[in-house]
């Protein structure tokens, strides 16, 4: 294998000589998709290799937003405001947040206040702060190299803390995992663990030179050999410069981060198979909604898509964001006049209208194009920050109309669902995209009857489309129609972990229950540290009495990650079962100790101490499933019966 290795190796960098020497005659700046390093077995070799030829680029490019994504959690990189005064409350679950150094660890206090007491308190060290602090912190926490986000962020440019965005619509506490869609856009790649959602054997402190550039190894091994190219001349097919690249290629290298929005991977890749110079569309799709008001409500990370609504940017064959932003350069240490110089060089050379503001307007805005012609504006997706506005309009910040109150009120209409990676999708595709749609942000049927009508249309075949039908039933919990495909797609013929997964909840849904443990088995041998899955298999082993195996799942996803209020709620309910009532009521407590309003474990306990005749707690207990949820059949049952 390794003399393989080295042959194919041999053989790259042959090629990669003929290429560069061989064509020194042509215009090369022409060529495209011909990059070495785009092979597969090319390998990232790091920063700090880069920064030993390129030190000056290094060094203004740390200084970057991307320089600056992410890092340990310390003062330094902390812009936070730390005191007495410095807490979160979230009204909706009755939960108050504390940030606070205590040396140079960071920690989180989450707390929950009885009159004068303190009933409930959980302290979680932060390892590591997201943002460069240009609009936030966002706080990350390892647990066994599971990462999850803390629910608190702080707001840079309103100097304030504050749920993190979307908390403050679902307080998800400590259990927001991270997944390679998310790490892989606010940091450099990390190495996951195979077969998780959220483990990682490595995490890097920032985003690095070759996420723009692709991989460096034949291109540090090429100079290293003194195979020095003129870049001046000629393109240096060992590593990727963007602006070498056509427009849609540099569009695609931006985009991949850039326009937040609905993405769907290609069968068989990940987030980390995008390399410089491929067209995005090789490993992923990427939709957003369209609404009425999209021209005024839009997310943070849509600079692409605003910039690709602009006109100057559809008629002009050469814009993209390089053309005013360079990514080796600090935005907070640029000066506005290169981004005017930009805006003046096109509209002279083409002799298109300068700028017809009076003067007393442009004066009032220091003469500056991107002010009037890019406000900040606020998102629909973050809290308390303002953002630069990437479509470049006509009307200027000035001229823009005044909404009525009645106008804000309307509720927008959803007019489809487009996809930015290609002009015309497959029908399957688009399938794909209203499914995923449901899942992330809209679940109305109206989304899911979308998809039906591109599934139906598609020309794809059965087993090309069994995954997408599964997961469509699933979205809609159509059980009987999953299991109505199963009977056709047995376990051993399976290869995604969410089908098998999705299958093993119909089935157990419907009572199937030796069935549907087949089918849970084989998610967790696709994915065996998805403890969601994990977790699921050992229920299914509970509801079929067998609980020596549920307790050897429910040990292994608790080594994995602790701190689940689920497993352990569940390794109790396995100890009780076999005979170790006052070890099984442990669990419950640990587990009430990380979630005091998980409501299985009260059950559970409050069984248990009926079982010990302490009705007093047994009741107390009760009343506190009911303070959660005051309609609780059994809890109003076992009360009664108190």
């Amino acid at each position: 294998m390794k003399l393989r290795n080295k042959l194919i190796y041999t053989i790259l960098i042959i090629a990669a000589g003929l290429l560069v020497y061989c064509n020194k005659g042509t215009d090369q700046k022409t060529l495209t998709n011909t990059y070495l390093n785009l092979q597969d077995s090319v390998q990232y070799i790091g920063m700090e290799t880069c920064r030993s030829c390129h030190a000056n680029v290094y060094h203004t490019f740390i200084e970057t937003g991307m320089g600056q994504s992410f890092d340990k959690a310390t003062k330094e990189k902390s812009g936070a405001k730390f005191g007495p005064h410095q807490v979160v409350y979230d009204k909706k679950s009755d939960f108050y947040y504390k940030p606070y150094f205590q040396n140079d660890t960071m920690y989180v206090m989450e707390y929950r206040i009885s009159g004068k007491d303190t009933i409930h308190k959980r302290i979680e060290k932060i390892d590591y702060i997201v943002g460069s602090g240009h609009h936030t912190n966002s706080h990350i926490i390892n647990e066994n190299g599971y990462f999850f986000q803390a629910p608190i962020t702080y707001y840079t440019q309103e100097e304030r803390w504050d749920m993190a965005p979307g908390f403050d619509k679902e307080n998800q506490r400590f259990s927001r995992f991270l997944t390679t869609e998310c790490i892989t856009c606010h940091n450099h790649y990390p190495v996951a663990v195979e077969a998780s959602l959220n483990k990682y054997e490595h995490m890097p402190t920032g985003i690095e030179c070759e996420r723009c550039h692709g991989p460096g190894e034949i291109h540090v091994k090429e100079k290293l050999a003194g195979n020095i190219i003129d870049t001046s001349k000629y393109i240096d097919y060992t590593i990727v410069n963007p602006a070498d690249l056509s427009k849609d290629l540099q569009m695609d290298l931006c985009q991949r981060c850039h326009l937040q929005g609905i993405p769907v991977l290609e069968p068989g890749k990940t987030f980390f198979d995008f390399k410089p110079g491929m067209e995005l569309s090789e490993v992923m799709n990427v939709f957003l909604p369209r609404y009425t008001n999209s021209h005024e409500a839009f997310i943070m990370a849509s600079q692409a898509d605003r910039l690709r609504l602009s006109k100057c940017y559809t008629m002009s064959d050469e814009l993209t964001c390089l053309s005013c932003h360079n990514p080796h350069h600090s935005v907070r240490q640029s000066q506005k006049v290169a981004y005017n110089q930009v805006c003046i060089d096109c509209h002279q050379s083409k002799e298109l209208a300068l700028c017809a503001a009076p003067m007393g307007d442009r004066n009032a805005v220091d003469d500056n194009c991107v002010k009037c012609h890019m406000p900040p504006s606020s998102s629909i997706d973050i809290p308390h920050i303002r953002i630069t506005d990437h479509y470049i309009s006509r009307i200027t910040d000035f001229e823009k109309r005044q909404i009525s109150e009645g106008e804000k009120k309307e509720i927008a209409q959803f007019l489809g669902l487009k996809m930015l990676t290609k002009e015309n999708p497959e029908d399957l595709e688009m399938a794909q995209g209203y499914i995923a749609m449901f899942d992330k942000s809209v679940s109305e049927k109206v989304i899911l009857d979308s998809a039906l009508y591109y599934l139906k249309k598609s020309t794809a075949n059965e087993v090309e489309k069994i995954n997408t039908w599964v997961h469509y039933y699933f979205a809609g919990i159509d059980y009987p129609a999953i299991l109505n495909l199963a009977k056709s797609y047995p376990p051993t013929s399976i290869s995604d972990a969410w089908t098998a997964y999705r299958i093993g909840e119909a089935l157990y849904n419907s009572g199937n229950l030796s069935r549907s443990l087949l089918y849970y088995k084989k998610a967790t041998q696709l994915s065996k540290y998805n403890l969601d899955f994990q977790e699921k298999l050992g229920v299914n082993y509970l509801a079929q009495g067998s609980f020596p195996q549920a307790k050897m799942t429910f040990e292994f996803v608790l080594k994995e990650n602790p701190k689940r209020p689920m497993a352990l709620t569940n390794l109790g309910f396995a100890m009780v079962n076999l005979n170790k009532i006052k070890e099984g009521e442990k669990y419950y407590d640990q587990a009430l100790d990380l979630d005091p309003d998980y409501i299985q474990a009260l059950l559970n306990k409050a069984a248990i101490r009926f079982y010990f005749k302490d009705k007093k707690e047994a009741a107390q207990l009760l009343n506190r499933v009911l303070k959660v949820e005051p309609k609780h059949p059994k809890a109003l049952e076992l009360l009664a019966g108190l």
